[in-house]
């Protein structure tokens, strides 16, 4: 089965082009995202709205609706950046197929009203699956109670490591930015340690690498 691609109800489809400038006008990129999107984007199409209108399923203030959009892109790889823009522009969750040939991958941002004002959108960490077969079986939406338990569901499709028991989404996502922060610090310091000539150093190096390990296995548990 494939992994956070849904079959979504015909009375969701949207299915409107989404124009690079209307997205310029919202987010206001720079010069450099503005060529981001020239190089690496071929067509972006707001494709579904799963909204209480079209799936029937009530609202909550931090999830009023959860759009899915499909961008053909020109590149393998293409940049967080281009997404964030995206994000930026508009105020509700989003998730992202990118199809690149007949290959296709779900990514995503873990997008929330602010705490401190809620008519600004905070947007978290991406997270995104591997790619599939453009073809792959797609499963049925989640079963949900409503619009915030729907998209908990399909995040947590993309998220690496699975929730513990009676884990928040919000704290879910933490763990999983702390995990990945610490990963970076682990590489960075074995490669120090790969450079370094001195005995000191080297144990003093090797003991913050076991204590950042003893912190991954813990935070993954």
């Amino acid at each position: 089965m494939s992994q956070g691609l849904f079959s979504y109800p015909a009375k969701a489809a949207f299915n409107r082009i989404l124009p690079k400038n209307k997205i310029y006008e919202h987010a206001k990129p720079s010069n450099r995202v503005r060529d981001l999107f020239v190089s690496q984007i071929q067509q972006i199409t707001w494709q579904y709205k799963l909204s209480p209108e079209t799936i029937n399923l009530p609202s909550r203030p931090g999830v009023p609706e959860i759009q899915i959009f499909s961008i053909t892109v020109k590149i393998n790889d293409p940049s967080e950046d281009v997404l964030r823009c995206i994000d930026e522009a508009i105020p509700f969750p989003i998730f992202y197929q990118i199809i690149f040939g007949n290959k296709i991958k779900v990514i995503t941002a873990y997008k929330r009203p602010s705490d401190a004002d809620s008519t600004k959108w905070v947007i978290d960490a991406y997270f995104e699956t591997s790619w599939q077969s453009i073809d792959s079986e797609r499963s049925g939406l989640p079963v949900a109670l409503d619009l915030a338990g729907l998209y908990t569901q399909m995040l947590r499709q993309c998220i690496p490591i699975p929730a513990r028991n009676g884990e928040a989404l919000k704290d879910h996502v933490a763990r999983i930015v702390q995990i990945q922060s610490k990963e970076k610090e682990c590489k960075k310091i074995k490669a120090r340690l790969q450079k370094e000539k001195q005995f000191n150093r080297k144990v003093e190096l090797n003991a913050q690498i076991r204590a950042l390990k003893n912190e991954l296995d813990s935070l993954s548990a």
